[in-house]
């Protein structure tokens, strides 16, 4: 008989490109606060959801460095299975009374992250995803998180740069991003192939993001810039900063085993 969490299935399980929950994360996070045009914000957002009116067009951009494991731990001694970088874009919104951030675009760098993205709720592609990196010795190939440091991120798919960002570090924050505090709900969707069911999909709802044992290193902050690139097939520059907030770098854990079903949008526009 055929095991495993997801395909492939296997005699023993241990194909599956996703092993079983819970997965267990940690990474350095580079992240910028921004506007864009709210117009597009309200066009990217899933049904049920509704614009911000108290900070219309509020985005941010967040590059990770991500080591992801099972519990046993066995993919770290093993890294090509628990490393990837990822950069992806959320926007907030209103669910009813509830102020929330959803993720519109996302790009990352490995197979098993891409489709544990699609598992969650994360409509992830790939993509090529670089980061500034710090080893903790603050030479000049080793910034430290510290004033007066500059860190970057950059993201291209297929071959096309689309999303560059730097941070000049300035002091610790008080407060941190303002995507943090909001709950993330994204939309999960799986389509169908049979002829006749191609418009309405096998699975298409609103999902929230759970999760435990969560850890943040101090937040550091400072000024930032923001850029996008346009490309065939993206529709990201739609959502092209109008406006720059602050920059952020910081380190962050969590573990997940679980995911909330807040809507089944089958049948919805």
């Amino acid at each position: 008989m055929s095991k495993g969490y997801s395909l492939p299935l296997s005699p023993t399980g241990s194909a599956s490109l996703v092993p079983s929950p819970p997965w267990h994360y940690v990474g350095d996070f580079i992240v910028v606060d921004y506007w864009a045009d709210p117009a597009a914000v309200a066009a990217v957002l899933p049904p049920g959801m509704e614009p911000y009116a108290a900070d219309p067009g509020r985005a941010a951009v967040i590059f990770a460095d991500w080591q992801s494991c099972t519990t046993d731990q066995n993919e770290l001694i093993d890294p090509a299975r628990s490393q990837y970088k990822e950069a992806f874009i959320v926007v907030n919104a209103m669910l009813g009374d509830e102020h929330v951030t959803t993720c519109p675009y996302i790009w990352v760098d490995r197979d098993f992250a891409l489709v544990r993205g699609w598992i969650q709720g994360f409509p992830k592609k790939l993509g090529s995803v670089w980061m500034t990196r710090t080893f903790g010795l603050g030479t000049l190939a080793d910034p430290a998180i510290a004033a007066g440091s500059t860190f970057g991120g950059t993201m291209a798919a297929n071959d096309r740069r689309l999303i560059e960002a730097t941070v000049k570090l300035t002091g610790e924050s008080s407060g941190g991003p303002e995507h943090n505090a909001p709950p993330l709900v994204n939309r999960r969707h799986f389509p169908q192939l049979a002829e006749g069911t191609h418009d309405t999909p096998a699975v298409h709802e609103l999902v929230r993001a759970k999760s435990y044992d969560r850890s943040i290193s101090t937040i550091w902050e400072g000024e930032a810039t923001l850029t996008f690139g346009d490309a065939p097939n993206e529709e990201h520059i739609a959502l092209q900063p109008v406006r720059v907030g602050k920059g952020y770098r910081f380190t962050f854990a969590y573990s997940v085993n679980d995911l909330e079903t807040i809507t089944d949008l089958r049948g919805e526009a």
